[in-house]
């Protein structure tokens, strides 16, 4: 008879085929390995196998986390992790149901998207300085953050062929490998323009294989790249402001519902699967109009 695999080695499995078969970001690869880390480490402490943990067991773990004063979020995310780790152990005839299935989400208070003002957007895309190779970069990477709703890993992850300036689109490749065309208005296409012959022909070593924004190495621009950039470019700000990559992201759905468009074209923008998980800008997009209707109608 074959030796059980360790709670280790069953997490090593799910995390591989995380990156391999589902083809996850590195940087959800990680979060899931954290979420399951704080599992195992509990697991250790209570002498249980993973293999072994019924649903009693694994609502004692929320339980844990609950009174060691962690958020519902953060519950909610570890749960989940859980129930994607017990669904492979599942496929892969570890166990013939999921402990984890029957286990209750808390309930999350809902975070409302960060939604940045027009004014303050444009006072940020006027600091570049665009005669240097990395403020021609800086420039488009912002442009293209507000003018396609790109996640950060997104644009990080584009290569030359990725952009197509004649048409002003871009190919992008989202999350689960799920690709779209997403079209961009003419000022960010120009912009783009603007650091491939300014910006990317002065950077470029020959070290980044088609990437198509760089540092100042000659090599892919990372995610971290990006928010520092873009927290150098805050500071220089008369007004105070906190504004991540992800508030563009917010900032390009809401305004866009703002000014007309409908839900199910910005789902497809965005590259959400589920329409409920657009739905989000609607509360933001009807809470800007409760405050015009308040400041606008006389008896308001």
């Amino acid at each position: 008879m074959s030796e059980r695999p360790t709670n280790e080695q069953l997490t090593d499995a799910f995390l591989e085929h995380l990156r391999v078969e589902r083809n996850l970001s590195p940087r959800t690869v990680t979060a899931y390995a954290s979420d399951l880390g704080g599992f195992c480490d509990w697991a250790v402490r209570e002498d249980v196998h993973v293999l072994d943990a019924d649903h009693r067991r694994l609502r004692r773990y929320l339980a844990e986390l609950d009174r060691a004063q962690y958020s519902k979020r953060t519950i909610a995310r570890r749960l989940a992790a859980l129930r994607s780790f017990y669904r492979y152990l599942v496929r892969m005839q570890f166990l013939t149901a999921s402990p984890a299935a029957v286990l209750a989400t808390p309930k999350t208070p809902q975070r409302l998207p960060g939604v940045t003002p027009e004014s303050l957007i444009d006072q940020l895309l006027g600091l570049p300085d665009t005669e240097t190779p990395l403020g021609a970069r800086d420039l488009a990477i912002l442009e293209l953050l507000y003018a396609s709703g790109l996640r950060v890993s997104e644009l990080t992850g584009l290569d030359i062929g990725d952009v197509d300036l004649a048409s002003a689109t871009v190919r992008v490749m989202g999350k689960g490998a799920r690709e779209r065309i997403v079209p961009i208005h003419p000022l960010a296409a120009k912009r783009l323009q603007e650091y491939l012959t300014v910006g990317r022909t002065r950077l470029d070593k020959g070290a980044a294989s088609g990437a198509y924004f760089l540092n100042r190495l000659g090599t892919r621009l990372t995610s971290g790249g990006v928010r520092r950039m873009l927290d150098r470019y805050l500071q220089q700000l008369e007004q105070c402001a906190h504004i991540t990559p992800h508030d563009l992201r917010h900032s390009f759905a809401t305004h866009l519902l703002e000014g007309g468009a409908d839900l199910r074209t910005v789902q497809e923008l965005l590259g959400h699967v589920a329409l409920s998980t657009t739905q989000i800008y609607t509360h933001v997009s009807t809470r800007h109009l409760r405050e015009v209707h308040k400041g606008a109608h006389p008896r308001a």
